[in-house]
């Protein structure tokens, strides 16, 4: 399947089901997008709405520095053009009506209910970055010196 433009025009649906007041116009009143992938068989899966292509499994556990190095280094599937994704993106592939971990386990096997590493620099701490965590489908920032999980994505910006 070849890579489309990456747009947020696209993003997937949140995947919200409940309804925690009477009033209309929350996430669970709509299905947009429902999530889709496809698993291309090669150690990689592409999202049908953002035209992005993740690396299936895990590139490991590395600090923030290390991380870009290692997707920008990546030859996966006959590519080469990997990087670090950046908060949004990373944000795209969870499904908040999942838990622990918050995303698709049938595509994404290896999702470590721990922290992964964004490449968006946290602009009030530069010494910081922004990363997910695989639990609640959070995000906040941290020390890019600490260790977290890393998932490289294609195409896009």
């Amino acid at each position: 399947m070849p890579i489309s433009t990456w747009t947020m025009l696209n993003l997937p649906d949140t995947g919200q089901t409940e309804s925690y007041t009477t009033t209309f116009g929350e996430d669970s009143d709509y299905t947009i997008n429902p999530p889709s992938y496809m698993d291309n068989g090669d150690g990689t899966v592409t999202d049908a709405n953002t035209g992005l292509m993740w690396q299936q499994g895990e590139a490991g556990s590395m600090n923030w520095e290390d991380a870009i190095t290692c997707c920008e280094g990546l030859s996966l599937a006959g590519y080469t053009d990997w990087r670090l994704p950046n908060i949004k993106e990373l944000e795209s592939i969870t499904d908040d009506s999942l838990y622990n971990p918050p995303i698709d386990t049938n595509y994404f096997p290896e999702a470590h209910t721990s922290h992964y590493w964004s490449s968006t620099i946290f602009a009030a701490g530069p010494p910081y970055a922004w990363r997910l965590r695989f639990v609640y489908g959070c995000v906040d920032n941290n020390d890019k010196s600490l260790t977290y999980y890393v998932r490289c994505v294609r195409a896009g910006q």
